[in-house]
């Protein structure tokens, strides 16, 4: 590659646009240059062509003028894949949430809004931060519609566990900074205004029978047993599926059989420490996870080891797929092999051991994740009291 190539790819990088280009050979007089089309990211070719003009005088003279003209446009920010009117809806993120941030910022200083609310909308709009960071494919301000508005929610109610009081919170903040977007002129319409809040009651999902469990575990020790692993490790470890992509294979210790969850991942901001079950270390070891290097993920990409950590809602599709395969209920998800297994290590261990392992601050927080079975204790009927 010679000079000439470096400075004009470097253009492109750095500009996002070619300068206008006079051409004459072959009978051909055209002017063109590239330009970066925002919806593909793609440099996209602009031609404008000079045959209609007879003599070459005539074309030379508006060819210039056309480079002139459009040089000038290029350099004040035109892009000619870009309506004016749809201009706005262009702007990247990075610089949207930064003016959202001196808006907020504003606004609480001229005391027009309290510091509280403050505080909340800022932590939101770090939450909504985070999983545009890990979707890697939302980059103007256009993309943020209902579709988009609607990924975010389920991301916190699936990926995150957060309850149905805080994703509502969510949802009402969104309508409110889709309304500051709008006012803007960054989106046409606001993305979270016909979502619905959910119902505050116990939880959308229900545990997997034992029978089920087994189906589960039969059917992807055939099909994926990469898949297999997270699910062993959360229905063993309780670890949340968003924290359970970030684990590395150092933070596993073969020698005292336990998973280190840092602070840096974990929702509660405080590093924990958990047992590892007999059977998810063997099948590390028939998969040979240990033989990668101890930086690496143990659910990457594909779910195998890797440097870079599965996609934040791959658990899910994953679980998606297997449960339309072998016939489990919609109630049944990924999800469900934390509340299963705390229900089952309680009646084993008892409650007091199953919180430790899930990492609750109260065993209050532990008992919403065992539903009531509708069962009654025999030994009640036959109590003996003092009556």
């Amino acid at each position: 590659m010679n000079a000439k190539e470096i400075d004009f790819l470097s253009s492109r990088e750095i500009v996002g646009f070619t300068l206008p280009v006079l051409h004459t050979k072959g009978g051909y007089w055209y002017v063109d240059f590239y330009a970066r089309d925002p919806v593909s990211g793609v440099m996209k070719r602009k031609k404008y062509m000079l045959n209609k003009y007879k003599s070459d005088h005539k074309k030379r003279m508006m060819g210039s003028l056309l480079i002139h003209n459009i040089t000038a446009k290029l350099t004040a920010g035109w892009n000619p894949w870009v309506n004016a009117d749809q201009s706005r809806q262009f702007t990247e993120i990075p610089i949207i949430f930064s003016r959202y941030r001196d808006y907020i910022k504003s606004m609480t200083n001229k005391k027009s809004m309290k510091e509280k609310t403050s505080i909340d909308y800022l932590s939101r709009l770090k939450m909504l931060e985070t999983f545009i960071e890990e979707c890697r494919s939302i980059k103007y301000a256009y993309q943020i519609d209902r579709a988009f508005a609607i990924d975010f929610l389920d991301h916190l109610m699936y990926d995150r566990d957060v309850s149905a009081t805080t994703r509502n919170n969510y949802r009402s903040w969104f309508v409110s900074f889709g309304t500051w977007l709008m006012d803007r002129k960054y989106i046409s319409e606001n993305p979270a205004i016909d979502i619905r809040n959910i119902a505050q009651t116990e939880k959308f999902r229900n545990p997997l029978t034992p029978g089920a469990l087994k189906k589960m575990k039969d059917y992807l020790y055939t099909h994926d047993k990469h898949f297999l692993l997270a699910c062993l490790f959360e229905y063993y470890t309780f670890i949340r599926p968003n924290e359970l992509t970030q684990i590395k294979i150092g933070d596993v210790s073969i020698k005292n059989q336990t998973v280190f969850i840092s602070s840096a991942i974990s929702k509660n901001r405080k590093d924990g420490m958990v047992a590892l079950n007999d059977e998810i270390l063997k099948l590390m070891i028939e998969l040979k996870i240990f033989e990668h290097p101890s930086h690496c993920y143990i659910f990457g990409k594909s779910l195998k080891p890797g440097e870079k950590r599965a996609a934040y809602n791959q658990l899910r599709v994953e679980w998606g797929k297997m449960r339309d395969a072998i016939g489990f209920p919609k109630e049944y998800q990924f999800y469900s092999l934390k509340d299963t297994g705390i229900r089952d290590l309680a009646n084993a261990q008892g409650i007091v051991v199953a919180k430790e392992q899930a990492r609750h601050s109260d065993i209050s927080v532990t008992n919403r994740y065992i539903k009531n079975q509708m069962k009654v204790n025999e030994e009640t009927k036959h109590f003996k009291g003092g009556l």
